[in-house]
């Protein structure tokens, strides 16, 4: 359940979906001795330190999805010892709703966007996060018990949404897509339901070290996901022709 804002007004949902059922899930995996990889996310954190966060740092989940997949984390860690918990940020692909795929479709009928541009995190495409999962995947139980525990995933470097949505138009428009101008606004001046944390930069140097995983550059993922898109287009324009 990532429906963010959503989340304020139906947080028992959020809770059923990301803390519940993992828990659940969790316990089964315990008593037939299977490890358990579980997503969650960079909204446990408040967003107040000025640093990428650490998966040791205290968390502090500002709004009901938050505190809902703190919930998840803390069901999986309590029920099943062999779990690896990954946090990821910003995640987009071509496929569901996303950060992506709305300023694309929003390019096609406006000229300028405004963008919240006081809002920090990695963009994580998720094709390299499904990599980065397989990769832990293939390693553990090969190992020691030292492992097991909480991870942070998510695509290297960082930027604000800002620079996020000026990365994807400026690979659109060099492929001929849709573009528009960006315009920096700050998070007061585009409320939402839900708050977001105004720094969600996560520091993935402990996957690094204990798997060997490094998620590419985030404007990587970027340039793979719009081009993806453009195929997808092209192909329901013109369904005979195969897509790359």
């Amino acid at each position: 359940y990532t429906a963010v804002d959503r989340a304020e007004s139906e947080p028992d949902v959020a809770a059923a979906v990301n803390a519940i059922a993992p828990g659940h899930i969790a316990r089964w995996c315990a008593a037939h001795a299977v490890p358990l990889i579980h997503l969650s996310t960079d909204y446990v954190y408040d967003g107040r330190k000025p640093s990428p966060y650490v998966e040791s740092d205290p968390t502090g989940p500002v709004s009901a999805y938050g505190r809902s997949e703190l919930a998840g984390e803390q069901a999986v860690a309590d029920a099943c010892p062999r779990h690896i918990i990954v946090r990821t940020a910003w995640v987009h692909s071509p496929y569901g709703a996303n950060f992506t795929k709305t300023m694309l479709r929003l390019a096609a009928t406006r000229a300028e966007l405004g963008v919240v541009d006081d809002q920090q995190g990695n963009p994580t495409y998720a094709p390299h996060l499904a990599a980065a999962i397989l990769g832990i995947a293939e390693q553990i139980g090969h190992g020691s018990d030292a492992a097991w525990g909480v991870y942070h995933a998510a695509g290297s470097g960082t930027t604000t949404w800002c620079g996020f949505a000026r990365e994807i138009f400026a690979v659109s428009a060099r492929a001929g897509g849709a573009a528009a101008a960006v315009k920096p606004i700050t998070t007061a001046e585009y409320p939402t339901p839900a708050r977001r944390p105004a720094n969600s930069r996560l520091d993935c140097s402990k996957l690094s070290a204990a798997f060997g995983i490094v998620l590419p550059d985030w404007r990587e993922g970027v340039a793979e996901c719009v081009a993806r898109l453009a195929s997808l287009d092209r192909a329901i324009r013109n369904p005979g022709q195969q897509t790359a």
